[in-house]
């Protein structure tokens, strides 16, 4: 398997900039490589985007950013688009990304799968790809009940204690999420045991994304 280092090392500071469409999206798709991330690029800089995050979802957003990035964390952004409603307020999300994303000029942005079931998921990795078109974009996936897991080509092994602390942190922040049937650790930690099998992970566990171009 081939290994990829990004070269942040080498420079005073990485900017990475993270994309979810609602407030707990960033945290279940790549929390696990942003605290690896966060631990093995000491210059990093988070800059954090949540675009539908309403009431207590709001504070769960901003709670969890801060345990996540900590003080590497730049913002975040957080907005009150409705769930389930943003393609048809396109142009709306679409100022965002011009406005307050793109002076970011990031060197690695995560953000949604193209494919994903859910629309609000599918617009926002649209617009990745419309205003980022020179920047490395790894996309995320989200385990749902429409069962839309693929076939990703881009793997983070991660060490145990990455992954326990990972889903501690999902499942103490995001309190309002508790009462559905998918928010349990055992999904989080199956997906993470699922990737990592499949690329060989010393612990057993990963993050896995989807990389449509990537320039070596």
């Amino acid at each position: 398997m081939i290994h990829l280092n990004l070269d942040g090392r080498a420079r005073r500071e990485l900017n990475i900039l993270c994309l979810g469409s609602h407030s707990d999206d960033i945290e279940i798709g790549c929390g696990g490589t942003i605290l690896r991330l966060a631990e093995e690029y000491p210059g990093a800089q988070f800059h954090w985007a949540v675009f539908s995050a309403i009431g207590v979802r709001e504070s769960e957003a901003r709670c969890a950013a801060e345990l996540f990035a900590a003080a590497r964390l730049k913002g975040p952004i957080v907005k009150n688009f409705q769930d389930g409603f943003m393609p048809y307020v396109g142009a709306d999300v679409k100022v965002i990304f011009e406005q307050e994303l793109k002076p970011v000029s990031p060197d690695l942005i995560f953000t949604h799968n193209g494919k994903d079931a859910h629309q609000d998921h599918r617009l926002i990795s649209e617009l990745t790809w419309n205003t980022f078109r020179d920047h490395l974009i790894l996309e995320y996936e989200i385990p749902k009940y429409d069962g839309d897991l693929g076939r990703p080509n881009i793997f983070v092994p991660l060490p145990a204690e990455t992954c326990q602390k990972k889903v501690r942190y999902i499942v103490d922040t995001f309190a309002s999420q508790r009462t559905k049937h998918w928010f349990q650790e055992d999904t989080f930690f199956s997906l993470m045991r699922l990737r990592g099998m499949e690329c060989s992970s010393p612990s057993g566990h990963a993050e896995a994304f989807y990389c449509r171009k990537l320039v070596l």
